[in-house]
């Protein structure tokens, strides 16, 4: 596409992130090209700036720049069998709206240039165009766990809505270092992206810093191995980059298995593991009827730092967060 265009967002999109906005028009788009973009100011939503993650109201007028081609039809790389049946291996729900899958640590959820392996490429083993599942919400590269994506347009917008209103509940597990005090609590506590690239890190800010962004996680001890290790429940209120592992950090119990967010003492307890956080359980409307609650099994990588300090999943409350409401 050569020339600029301005678009109307329907009203089945309201709510939805920018980014996913133009994934579902032009899907041969990467991540990294659509925040490239956004970054040069050649996006803009009713004549201003907009960020990837800007979410987009019914009837807004979206500047498009022109757009690299997508490549021809015998250059795209479809998937083996062998993938596609790994992509159907991670199912964990699946009806005529709605995809549950569950993430493995180390897949990526989008491409990049350095990416050729993620979850939004196994999506063609449902089909493409319309057949295609859709992206409403992402995980870390190295957190495992319930990944929801949307089998329609509409369906997608609803579900991309519900997390836009905080309509959800992600309950997230997490090993981390030492025993936090208070056991429980909220932790609102700002973030800003600091560093370039590889670098780059989220980190506590001053409210008042322009670059700054409200982030809020509550938390619940579960259990803990001694005074060394707890186990966690994670509930974060709002969706920023890297909150949790960010936040568990400034609380000084930073998440074991983590190469970017640790202490000395994090780093010697994880010696040998990957990050121990795992999107155990979301809680979501459905597009259409009811409620879903949807739940991943332990990820290899997290089931070996539950050995490891002899945790057992199955002494968890399912419902961490209703006994700490009944406590207040």
């Amino acid at each position: 596409m050569r020339e600029v265009r301005t678009l109307y967002v329907d009203s089945g999109e309201d709510g939805v992130r920018l980014d996913r906005w133009f994934k579902r028009r032009w899907p041969h788009l990467n991540h990294i090209q659509i925040q490239k973009l956004a970054r040069s100011g050649q996006i803009r939503v009713d004549g201003a700036r907009a960020k990837p993650d800007t979410r987009l109201a019914a009837g807004s007028q979206v500047r498009v720049p022109p757009l690299p081609e997508p490549p021809p039809p015998g250059e795209v790389k479809r998937l083996d069998p062998r993938e596609a049946a790994f992509a159907r291996s991670l199912v964990i729900y699946e009806d005529e709206e709605v995809l549950a899958l569950n993430k493995p640590s180390g897949l990526a959820v989008q491409g990049g240039t350095k990416t050729s392996k993620h979850v939004d490429r196994l999506l063609s083993s449902w089909g493409e165009g319309l057949e295609r599942p859709r992206l409403v919400h992402r995980l870390d590269r190295d957190t495992s766990g319930v990944l929801v994506l949307g089998k329609t347009p509409g369906a997608a917008a609803k579900l991309a809505g519900a997390f836009a209103k905080r309509r959800t509940q992600k309950i997230y597990w997490a090993l981390v270092a030492g025993l936090p005090k208070p056991e429980e609590g909220v932790l609102e506590l700002p973030l800003a992206k600091k560093g370039v690239g590889d670098r780059e890190m989220v980190v506590p800010a001053d409210p008042k810093d322009p670059m700054a962004e409200t982030a809020e996680t509550e938390f619940v001890k579960l259990s803990n191995a001694g005074r060394e290790v707890a186990w966690m429940a994670l509930w974060p209120h709002t969706g920023r980059t890297h909150q949790l592992r960010a936040h568990m950090l400034a609380m000084g119990n930073p998440i074991l298995g983590d190469p970017k967010y640790k202490t000395d003492a994090s780093a010697a307890l994880s010696e040998g593991l990957k990050l121990q956080l795992h999107a155990r359980r979301l809680t979501i409307p459905h597009p259409s009827r009811g409620t879903l609650i949807l739940e991943a099994p332990l990820s290899p990588e997290m089931r070996a730092g539950f050995e490891r300090f002899g945790f057992d999943e199955h002494e968890a409350d399912p419902e961490p967060f209703e006994k700490r409401k009944r406590r207040r």
